[in-house]
């Protein structure tokens, strides 16, 4: 539902990912940056290894891919043997089996779907896929209100039923259709965190696709700096530096997946609710918490309700939130008094 957009900065300067990941880590332990490809995104991560650690960077790798593969295999919306992929093209007939960990996923996912009231919604796939937002803009013509509103009809978190033992899924609806990539990247996160510490290691940052969780700090005591981009199509700059001490971070926007048809923006974000795309002025939206799945799933949700609903959610129920709302040709900055506590002070 969401592609996620930041840079991540390191150290005293703002620095661009792709610089970022070129640094050292100024500590008497080896410092080590793995990249690679998942999810159809490429993920980061930046660790210090602990004294006398023994894995070497090779097995490291092997593991954080095989770890990510496993996860991508079973939650993919575009591979035909993920369970995923067996729900949508089975009849809604029968339960279908699925692994733990999916359905852990997908019952957070409707978790979240009712504390957001429906604001996060795996179930309107169809509806994202009808308006050509997959993993490119693929749209010919602007869907026609009555195919909208007969997909709409047949969605809804509500007429997806789970069963945990053993797990399965089954739908009310043969039209419904899940689409787990607006929590699952921030799923893969996690558990890649997860897989680090098991490992000894308890310094390190992880990015994936926009998706961030630190841990300890980058050496010497210095904490991990995270920068939010600000808003704008034609380049990348940072807009707002964090302190994100053992947290998570995700970001939406929908300022660069988007397409126009006749004079008319028409976001990647659409609405459960209503079925077409979000037309309100919040460009931006970064959610911080302690799990990097259900920031990315938050993340998603406050970007359908817009600036005033979504910031008044967000004070309501105590979560750490930043904004940028497009105002004429200019973004006005908008958080919640939780968020506060991570910004980084302007001389570091």
């Amino acid at each position: 539902m969401e592609k996620k957009a930041l840079i991540v900065v390191l150290g005293l300067t703002l620095i661009l990912l792709t610089v970022f990941l070129n640094q050292n880590v100024t500590n008497s332990n080896q410092s080590l940056a793995i990249d690679g490809t998942t999810m159809g995104t490429s993920y980061h991560i930046k660790l210090v290894t602990p004294t006398k650690w023994k894995t070497s960077k090779k097995e490291l790798e092997n593991l954080i891919k095989l770890r990510l593969d496993d996860i991508d295999n079973k939650m993919s919306t575009y591979k035909g043997a993920s369970d995923v992929a067996k729900f949508n093209q089975n009849s809604g007939k029968s339960w279908v089996p699925i692994s733990a960990e999916t359905m852990f996923v997908v019952d957070n996912a409707q978790k979240i779907s009712d504390f957001t009231n429906g604001s996060f919604d795996i179930t309107i796939g169809k509806l994202v896929n009808l308006w050509g937002f997959g993993p490119t803009i693929n749209i010919s013509a602007i869907p026609d209100a009555k195919t909208i509103t007969e997909l709409l009809n047949q969605s809804g978190y509500k007429k997806l039923r789970l069963r945990t033992n053993p797990p399965a899924l089954h739908k009310n609806s043969e039209m419904l259709y899940i689409d787990l990539s607006a929590i699952a990247k921030g799923y893969a996160v996690d558990a890649v965190a997860q897989l680090l510490q098991e490992n000894s290691i308890t310094d390190f940052l992880v990015e994936i696709g926009g998706e961030i969780v630190t841990h300890g700090n980058k050496g010497e005591n210095k904490p991990w700096v995270i920068g939010i981009e600000a808003p704008e199509t034609q380049q990348r700059t940072v807009r707002k530096r964090l302190h994100l001490p053992n947290a998570a971070m995700a970001t939406s926007g929908d300022y660069r997946n988007y397409f126009e048809e006749n004079g008319v923006r028409y976001s990647h974000t659409i609405d459960p609710k209503t079925g077409y795309p979000i037309k309100h002025k919040l460009a931006s939206i970064t959610v911080i918490s302690k799990s990097c799945m259900r920031a990315d799933a938050l993340a998603t949700a406050i970007m359908v309700m817009g600036p005033e609903k979504g910031l008044a959610f967000a004070e309501a129920n105590n979560l750490a939130v930043f904004m940028l709302v497009k105002y004429n040709n200019d973004f006005i900055e908008k958080q919640s008094s939780t968020f506060k506590t991570y910004l980084a002070k302007q001389t570091e």
